[in-house]
């Protein structure tokens, strides 16, 4: 029987996360049974972690409870999501005792493979993972499509398998609505969710009704929907995460700042929780919840791969302001070791410049310290120079002025990032607060964002009047100007809608379109951090 589930089983690797040495040993020897011979075994679920992260494994058995740790096998596994540290072809089984089944039977409607009840046998557990590889095989030709980016058609293949019902037609409905987001077809991402709730009235498809009205900018509907789901479902975390993306976009950083601390009160050893929490606490000018939330950060996940060194380059900040030198070195030699073992990475670089400001302002070394302000300053319009990267430089910038450094030509620097990442309110507001400390910068900030929707208005206003050719070359020139992905995205969308009343449209429209790959990949929403999958998302694992 064996054969049937891995037909080169000698091949097979398995991890084994157990805290209790002699169920470990037995799900181990009932591998063996079965001719795994290539099997790892850890005690604990942060270890089990590092080994995922390190290496691919076909089977993974985890136990949901540990002993002696607060961290359950479910909190392992939301961080493997959220990571994408779970390829498709693994098989996650999860061993559970009778007082834990209701939470993990519920879990296996969403990322489980499947889970195992105890006391168990060789034949049950062999059953399972026959199972989980028998639903892997019949949707094989969906995850082969994904392993190579063919996304649209992986998606063709989810919906064609849910409109005829075909097996596991449930776990192809959810990927697919994954992979039509992710190709931003929201309404058929839509049409998929809201099957699903009609059926089944299943948690994720409600959150995944909320994420396309989120996507498609209808706010205040999709918090209506996250109020009512969590209301219903208090605990599930994934919904909470939504509603932190929903109340930033709103300019809500104090809404949002509590619903992450909900978030990471449920799941507490959630590192890119903590660290959200932590961010948002910065924003919120909230110093201490910021130091106590990201350090705990640090603690539980600074080895990890789903740790985000933004987490780092604000505790150099705020370890800065409270003249915290040992805190300080600790936070800055983290972020130098991070950027050293990334040469490449223009993002870790940064920061590690930027922490080299505070460095030398420490040691008052005030020439390297203007040197490295330049610097940054330097690649302000740079294609990786990101909504991120702005409001770093301001917090740089606005502690600088609270010091004896002198920077000329500061107030045109912030006029610059103003003019290229005011998109929105939300982001003007996010700005403002990176700021905060300096008025005159915020109000430099605000200035520029009124100046970029007076261009966006008026553009519009030659559009409707019939002028569209005049609106899309002043949207395009103002756009090549500041690299405001709001004008550049707006040109695009007037060429398009008026492209046969416009001559030269085919020009304009490839001029627009390569300013858009540059300039305008992340979009016009405000994220804190760069960090694996988009919030309540199943990930879209390879």
């Amino acid at each position: 029987m064996t054969r049937l589930i891995y037909p080169d089983v000698q091949e097979c690797r398995a991890l084994v996360i157990d805290s209790n040495p002699t169920s470990r040993s037995i799900l181990a020897d009932m591998l063996r049974q079965m001719g795994v011979v290539h099997i790892v075994q850890t005690s604990r679920a942060v270890d089990g972690r590092k080994a995922l992260e390190g290496r691919v494994f076909d089977v993974v058995l985890c136990d949901y409870h540990f002993d002696n740790s607060p961290m359950s096998g479910q909190d392992l596994l939301d961080d493997l999501r959220r990571a994408q540290l779970l390829p498709y072809a693994t098989v996650f089984v999860m061993v559970t005792g009778e007082a834990s089944y209701a939470k993990v039977a519920e879990a296996a409607e969403t990322a489980l493979d499947s889970y195992l009840l105890k006391p168990h046998t060789a034949a049950s557990l062999e059953q399972r993972l026959m199972q989980a590889r028998h639903r892997k095989t019949v949707l094989g030709d969906i995850f082969e499509a994904i392993e190579r980016s063919d996304f649209a058609a992986a998606a063709a293949l989810c919906r064609a398998r849910f409109v005829s019902r075909g097996q596991y037609w449930l776990y192809a409905a959810r990927i697919g609505a994954e992979l039509f987001i992710r190709l931003g077809n929201h309404a058929k991402a839509r049409e998929l969710y809201e099957a699903v709730q009609a059926t089944k009235a299943l948690p994720w498809a409600r959150l995944g009704i909320a994420r396309t009205e989120f996507e498609e900018g209808q706010l205040p509907q999709a918090m209506r929907t996250l109020e009512s789901l969590i209301s219903e479902q208090p605990t599930y975390a994934d919904a909470y995460d939504v509603m932190g993306r929903v109340q930033i976009e709103q300019g809500d950083l104090a809404g949002a700042l509590e619903t992450y601390r909900n978030a990471a009160q449920i799941t507490p050893h959630s590192v890119t929780r903590l660290q959200k929490q932590g961010m948002l606490a910065f924003f919120n000018q909230q110093p201490d919840e910021a130091i106590d939330t990201m350090e705990r950060g640090v603690r539980a996940g600074i080895s990890s791969k789903m740790f985000d060194c933004q987490t780092l380059v604000l505790l150099c900040l705020l370890h800065f302001d409270k003249r915290d030198t040992k805190a300080f070195n600790r936070a800055f030699d983290n972020l130098a070791r991070a950027a050293e073992g990334a040469p490449n990475s223009s993002r870790l670089q940064r920061f590690a410049l930027l922490s080299k400001v505070f460095k030398a302002l420490n040691e008052r070394q005030v020439s390297d310290c203007v040197g490295h302000v330049k610097e940054l300053v330097g690649d302000m319009r740079s294609q990786s120079f990101d909504f991120e990267a702005a409001t770093n430089l301001l917090s740089v910038l606005a502690r600088l002025r609270n010091t004896e450094i002198q920077l000329e030509g500061d107030d045109a620097w912030v006029t610059t990032l103003a003019n290229r990442f005011c998109v929105s309110k939300a982001a003007t507001e996010m700005l403002c607060r990176a700021a905060s400390g300096h008025e005159p910068y915020a109000e430099l900030i605000r200035n520029g964002q009124q100046g970029i929707s007076s261009m966006a208005e008026k553009a519009m206003t030659h559009s409707v009047t019939g002028s569209p050719a005049i609106a899309v070359q002043a949207l395009m020139a103002k756009g090549t100007e500041t690299l405001n992905a709001k004008l550049i995205e707006l040109a695009g969308l007037v060429l398009t809608r008026h492209a046969s009343k416009i001559g030269g449209s085919a020009d304009m429209g490839q001029l627009i379109n390569e300013l858009k790959s540059k300039y305008c990949s992340q979009g016009t929403q405000v994220n804190l951090g760069h960090g694996g999958r988009a919030a309540g998302g199943l990930s879209l694992r390879s």
